[in-house]
Parts: structure tokens; C-alpha cells; sequence
């Protein structure tokens, strides 16, 4: 199997309108969400953060992972697409995760990524039940279509418009759990308990 340059952009920019502060530093398990995130991106990957918050550059700090700083996340999430794979743009292909999936195990990210290079020319992204989830890996072909998204249009316009060259890796279905208001984060806690 050829060595493949991987990268991978963690997005840590939004406002989290609905969640009402910074739910980055929101605890689950006596953790910031953002950590839980960090944890779960796999070793040897060129890793990028992109995001808006002091408190995230710190923490990237601690892991070894450059940051950008987003100055305009009321762009929406594109400009961080666009922010993250200009800087990994030497790559074989980029994983793009959120940073808010607190049950997100470094292991399965780990298969996602070993399944990419047996499938190198396609997008390969996380499922449950065929319900697509984050996070989603892509090759380099398809880079400068997520550059040019606008406004808060993510990696999923790109899917859509490339079905046949998506393959799927099933997770379970917590793991895909993402972490938009406070009513979630005590739900997955009750799940848990």
C-alpha cells in the first residue's frame, strides 16, 4: 500500500448560535467538548485547527496542532472548509472533523482512515444505518470544490454532487451524535447513565 499524506482539519469556528456560548469549553465528563475532539483525531495526520476562540488555539497547543484563527466565522462554515485545506493543500487527501462529537472514538476515526487508503480515489465518510455523519475524508481531486463553497455550506454539497464516489464506514450511532444545544448535552449524558 503507497504512503499517503493525510491532513486534517479539526473545525473548531462556529459561533454555536444555538447552543447559546462557546459550547467548545462546554464540560462533558470534566472535559471541554473541544478536548473530547482533539482526543479523537488519529496520530501521524497533519492536523490543522481552525477556529475563532483563544481558548481553542491554547488547548491546540497542548496536542502539537498549528491553528488559524477565522476571523470571519459569520462566513459560515465554508470559510473554514476553505481556511483549513488551503493550508493542508500538499495532501493526498484531507479529514474534515467537527468539534463537537464528545462520543467520537479515536479508533474509529483511526478504520475510517485506514479504509480511505484501500479506497483512495473516493470520499469515504461516517455513517450509521446509511445515515451520513461526520467525520468525512477526501482526496485531493476534490479540494478545490470545497474551496469554492459558500456561506454554510459544508463538505455535504460536495457528496451530494459526487454519490457514486462515496463509501461509507459504519459507526455506531452515538459516536455521530453532535452536540448542538444544552438539551443535548445532558441527553447524552441520560443515555449514558
Amino acid at each position: 500500500m503507497r504512503e499517503f499524506m493525510i491532513g486534517c482539519v479539526l473545525m473548531a469556528a462556529g459561533n454555536g448560535q444555538r447552543f447559546g456560548e462557546n459550547k467548545l469549553t462546554a464540560l462533558w465528563e470534566g472535559k471541554p467538548l473541544i478536548r473530547h475532539a482533539m482526543e479523537a483525531v488519529p496520530k501521524g495526520l497533519r492536523t490543522v485547527v481552525v477556529t475563532q476562540y483563544e481558548e481553542v488555539e491554547g488547548m491546540a497547543q497542548t496536542f502539537g496542532f498549528p491553528c488559524i484563527r477565522n476571523e470571519h466565522p459569520e462566513w459560515g462554515i465554508s470559510h473554514t472548509i476553505r481556511l483549513g485545506t488551503e493550508y493542508l493543500a500538499d495532501c493526498d487527501g484531507i479529514l474534515y472533523m467537527v468539534s463537537d462529537q464528545p462520543l467520537l472514538q479515536r479508533p474509529s476515526v483511526e478504520a475510517l482512515v485506514k479504509l480511505w487508503k484501500s479506497h483512495p480515489d473516493s470520499i469515504v465518510g461516517a455513517a450509521h444505518k446509511g445515515k451520513r455523519g461526520s467525520p468525512n475524508l477526501f482526496p485531493k481531486e476534490f479540494f478545490s470544490e470545497l474551496q469554492s463553497l459558500q456561506g454554510d455550506r459544508g463538505g455535504n454539497c460536495v457528496i451530494r454532487r459526487h454519490e457514486e464516489r462515496l463509501v461509507l464506514m459504519e459507526f455506531e450511532e452515538q459516536e455521530l451524535f453532535d452536540i448542538d444545544t444544552p438539551a443535548a448535552l445532558r441527553e447524552i449524558g441520560e443515555k449514558r447513565s
